[in-house]
């Protein structure tokens, strides 16, 4: 998929409360509007402060490039309220157990509307199929709320740096236990149960076709069907990816670093 970096760069703006065409003072709320559409995004509290995309992209640019990190997807969700965004590192590549090859991903999100704060997670990408997947929470979470006591973005240079670092550490030590713990039907099960009705016979399909004999065996067949067989424009698709790892981690006894 194309990233766009624009998509999510649009401005955005506090206003007054208003009732009709009349703005009310001192309700202890405010509105958060984009301003080359005028679409109200949310009504958020005093205590909200406004953290842009434009602003996180700005100042994560210089440490995701020093890093080796190559813009990969871009989406956005709700009029531009709730965005996504994934930079991969092909110069911190892992070789697994397998001989598979893992590249890591910083997946940070960001939302104008309180349902998530700024969140910096770790992901892989395993190049044999091109399947992304969302390893979770790495390092120490970088979940940040927007209300105004805790804004430290001044820390996301080295929020960024330790997410690669655990990222990497993760995928050498839980990749292989993973690898070498046996599927059972169960587990097939469990993880069907996990995806919408609409892409079972995409997933069956695949089940066939790939024969997975262990748990890394059917994490990649669930993270192609979230990579390839969804739509990548639904949220859901995205949240659902994001559920997939700790799942598998669980079946397979590992304890998750990242949680």
């Amino acid at each position: 998929m194309k990233a766009n970096i624009q998509d999510i760069m649009f401005p955005v703006r506090e206003v007054p409360a208003q009732l009709g065409n009349e703005f009310i003072k001192n309700t202890g709320y405010k509105f958060i509007m984009r301003e080359d559409t005028g679409d109200i995004l949310s009504c958020m509290t005093d205590n909200y402060q406004l953290v842009s995309n434009s602003t996180v992209v700005d100042k994560s640019d210089k440490i995701i490039t020093k890093q080796g990190g190559k813009l990969k997807e871009v989406q956005s969700f709700g009029k531009g309220a709730r965005s996504i965004i994934k930079y991969e590192f092909d110069n911190h590549k892992i070789k697994i157990s397998n001989g598979d090859i893992c590249t890591p991903e910083i997946v940070w999100s960001n939302s104008y509307d309180g349902t998530i704060g700024l969140n910096i997670m770790g992901g892989a990408f395993r190049l044999v199929c091109t399947n992304g997947l969302v390893i979770g929470v790495v390092a120490e979470k970088y979940k940040n709320k927007h209300i105004i006591q805790n804004m430290e973005l001044k820390d996301i240079d080295g929020v960024i740096e330790e997410t690669i670092k655990k990222t990497k550490m993760i995928m050498k030590n839980e990749f292989p236990v993973i690898h070498d713990t046996k599927i059972k039907d169960s587990h097939i099960v469990d993880i069907l149960k996990m995806f919408p009705l609409q892409s079972s016979d995409y997933m069956t399909n695949l089940l066939l076709a790939e024969n997975p004999n262990n748990l890394w065996d059917l994490l990649n067949v669930a993270t192609n069907v979230a990579t390839h067989g969804m739509d990548r424009k639904s949220e859901s698709t995205h949240k659902l990816e994001a559920r997939i790892y700790a799942k598998i981690c669980k079946m397979a006894k590992v304890k998750i670093a990242s949680a």
